[in-house]
């Protein structure tokens, strides 16, 4: 990526979409050294000026083009509905400026993909604000695997159930598995990934769309992934285990005096290259108890370190951690596992690369 030049100064930004994400990139922004908030834009323009106060000196506007047209805005962060990132992030892209984009990146792949393809051409950061990758846990959960300190990778199981809200135009696997789908993304090692994906879900209210979904995802190197998703539990559970042929990793998201905790605790499997075939189907398992080890986690806001990423990337011309193709990449396993879910659960094969490209 050349992005165009930015000064070692305040980078001017405009946040378009003052509705339920809106507030909150706002406020980061102005709490942000690296940049300087100087729109923000939304059709409802008395909402705008509601979330920035009577004393504010950043400008409101119903009219994106006034925004687009202001030569001190050099990014421009999209808080909108997903069906109007195409429309709302290619205007800004062909305007010249760098563009971070709420999840998911597009309504669908081959709309994720016009995105990339535009930014790339004209050499600006388009970055996908997957919040929960720049959680303090997450950050460290991707150290950890990428250092190799569990093994090689055995199983990821990760579970995000509440009493949710029943969306209307989506269904569960939609509006939560973004979340699990990006961090898995941000935390695999280098040369592993996806490359299949089944989905099974359930309507038990008569929703008219699934409530309760599982996603089981098949990486390159063997290993499983496996994602349950569920607005109709009567308990709220976030909780991520990685089993390692080394380690198992655990992180409770509403635990937070522990969110993580390493165990050394597994299964060995002892084998000898000189016995028979008949006798090495008999293995000799072992069942390993070591310590328990919970790192310690400074408590910061995820949204704070998505923003520095977002500053790194326009300034040094680099990809964000979570760019327009991580986003793209969970947007194809999306809709494989939409297909999957229409035809019975089949197992359906990524067509993507491991730059998230179809």
């Amino acid at each position: 990526m050349n992005a165009p030049h930015v000064a070692d100064r305040p980078i001017g930004v405009a946040v378009v979409g003052a509705g339920y994400w809106g507030p909150n990139l706002v406020r980061n922004f102005q709490s942000s050294a690296e940049f300087r908030l100087r729109w923000l834009c939304d059709l409802d323009e008395d909402r705008a000026r509601r979330v920035l106060g009577g004393y504010s000196t950043v400008q409101t506007t119903a009219d994106l083009a006034t925004v687009l047209a202001d030569d001190e805005v050099e990014a421009v962060a999209i808080a909108t509905p997903a069906g109007t990132h195409l429309t709302v992030a290619m205007a800004a892209l062909q305007a010249g400026k760098h563009v971070l984009v709420e999840k998911p990146l597009a309504a669908g792949q081959a709309d994720g993909r016009r995105l990339v393809a535009e930014a790339e051409r004209r050499g600006l950061s388009l970055m996908c604000d997957h919040t929960y990758c720049y959680t303090p846990a997450v950050l460290r959960i991707r150290e950890i695997l990428h250092a190799g300190e569990l093994g090689e990778l055995h199983y990821l199981d990760s579970v995000r159930i509440n009493l949710g809200l029943v969306q209307r135009d989506i269904d569960v696997m939609w509006d939560l598995a973004p979340h699990d789908l990006s961090i898995l993304d941000f935390i695999l090692p280098p040369g592993v990934h996806p490359v299949a994906v089944a989905a099974h879900g359930a309507d038990g209210i008569g929703a008219g769309r699934a409530c309760v979904a599982y996603l089981t995802l098949r990486l390159n190197t063997g290993a499983i992934a496996h994602i349950h998703v569920n607005w109709l539990s009567p308990v709220k559970i976030r909780t991520t285990i990685v089993g390692g042929s080394k380690r198992t990793l655990v992180w409770d998201d509403l635990n937070p005096s522990q969110r993580l905790a390493i165990f050394d605790r597994g299964v060995d499997v002892s084998t000898s290259e000189e016995l028979g075939a008949e006798q090495r189907r008999d293995m000799l398992v072992s069942y390993r108890s070591g310590d328990m080890v919970a790192p310690a986690l400074t408590e910061r806001e995820a949204l704070r370190t998505m923003v520095e990423e977002y500053a790194r990337s326009i300034r040094t011309g680099t990809p964000a951690l979570t760019d327009g193709r991580a986003g793209l990449r969970v947007l194809g396993i999306l809709e494989a596992a939409s297909r999957s879910l229409t035809e019975g659960g089949r197992m359906i094969e990524l067509d993507l690369d491991e730059k998230g490209v179809a």
